[in-house]
């Protein structure tokens, strides 16, 4: 599997950070800017699971996955494909979330993914390239949208 991995910080308190990773109210597409409204779906959550499909639209190209959410490790966050239309079962995204000195957090995010399509593979090469540049963009958009207080997790 492609694997990236990447620190992004933030001001937002852990416990505030680790909220927003799992809130699957209907409210989760106005916090994290990857997800596309008409493409989340909740099928279940339990005290530390949840099982939801989650993807976004560009032009071209729709991606989505079935995802198991899994934070029953106290500092991390880590969800991994069941079914997907770009990468293969088995793909996974973990957040591991740290008290920042000074206040915030500092999340280390580790970005794990196969792609199984020809836009999967262009779009982990980019990643891959980058360095992942645009996941800690889009996480970092969300986080700043809880820190203007645009949007309750």
């Amino acid at each position: 599997m492609p694997k990236v991995e990447m620190d992004v910080t933030t001001d937002v308190e852990p416990a505030a950070v680790r909220a927003a990773l799992v809130d699957f109210s209907p409210h989760r597409p106005e916090i994290w800017p990857g997800i596309t409204s008409d493409l989340y779906q909740v099928y279940e959550v339990g005290e530390t699971s949840a099982l939801v499909r989650e993807g976004t639209k560009n032009p071209g190209m729709t991606v989505w996955a079935k995802e198991r959410y899994d934070w029953s490790d106290p500092d991390t966050v880590r969800w991994t494909v069941e079914e997907s239309n770009f990468c293969a079962p088995g793909s996974y995204v973990a957040a591991t979330i740290a008290a920042r000195d000074g206040g915030g957090s500092r999340v280390h995010i580790e970005w794990n993914r196969t792609p199984t399509t020809f836009g999967g593979r262009i779009a982990t090469l980019l990643i891959q390239l980058s360095k992942g540049k645009p996941v800690a963009a889009s996480f970092r958009q969300g986080m700043a949208r809880l820190e203007a207080g645009a949007v309750s997790s």
